[in-house]
């Protein structure tokens, strides 16, 4: 059983797909990187970066639509930052009186507000483009490639696997409960103390069988000789359509800061 829903990759011939995995990793996090830099009342520089971010997902071949839905899961997130809307000093827009008190909205506090869901929402958005088009494992030998160490190039192989293994485990017991379960496994079968008292089984039974299939994973490592390191049998050298299209991707970076710059 594997749960293919999990796996962000998607093949495709496209020139996203055909660029080195280190150049994309570095240009995605130059990428946030700016755009968490980018003033909040910038909106040139928010329109330049959303073209941008077009051009890249255009050229991936992943479809704009894909590229969205994939983005939504930031959206609950960002909504965290409802409170800086009341919270930043500024000129009032709307008050309301709540629990005896007046809480204002504020126009800085609005702006501070839309500039974080911006940026939350490029971010999300490039990080998608870079995990559809680049396969997993080559993720990892390129962080490793980059030099970040080793025993967060672990963590994070370990982590996006045992999604895999877990999503495995709770549909096998999913399954079983089903099968076990008789009157009650159907749509409205079973009081709501009865689902919380499996669902609560199913968790720490969930739970256990995870630690005791990690256990077994990590000594069939360790005897076939693992040390936490990601092996590179041959580094692949840069092409140099790869370093022009980063210098041309930097270079528009650079103007779009300095056009925040000089519009705020």
């Amino acid at each position: 059983m594997h749960i293919h829903a999990l796996d962000a990759y998607r093949s495709k011939e496209s020139l996203v797909h055909r660029l080195d995995a280190r150049v994309k990793l570095v240009l995605a996090v130059l990428f946030i990187v700016a755009t968490a830099l980018t003033p909040d009342e910038a909106w040139l520089a928010y329109v330049l970066l959303a073209g941008l971010l077009l051009g890249v997902v255009v050229a991936s071949r992943l479809g704009v639509g894909f590229v969205l839905r994939r983005s939504l899961v930031a959206l609950p997130f960002a909504l965290a930052a409802v409170t800086a809307t009341f919270s930043t000093p500024g000129q009032a827009l709307l008050t309301v009186h709540v629990f005896g008190g007046d809480i204002s909205v504020t126009d800085a506090g609005l702006v501070r507000f839309v500039g974080i869901l911006l940026k939350s929402w490029l971010s999300v958005q490039m990080a998608v483009v870079l995990t559809a088009s680049t396969p997993f494992p080559a993720l990892l030998r390129a962080m490793r490639s980059l030099r970040v160490p080793k025993v967060l190039v672990a963590i994070t192989g370990f982590a996006y696997r045992y999604l895999f293994v877990i999503s495995d485990e709770a549909l096998r017991m999913m399954r079983a409960r089903a099968a076990r379960s008789g009157a009650h496994s159907g749509k409205g079968g079973g009081s709501v103390f009865w689902r919380a008292r499996v669902t609560g089984g199913m968790a720490g039974s969930l739970f256990l069988r995870s630690i005791e299939r990690s256990e077994r994973i990590y000594d069939a490592m360790v005897a076939w000789g693992y040390d936490g390191d990601v092996r590179i049998l041959r580094a692949q050298a840069l092409h140099l359509g790869d370093v022009i299209i980063a210098l041309i991707f930097t270079l528009l970076l650079v103007v779009i800061q300095w056009v925040a710059r000089l519009s705020w």
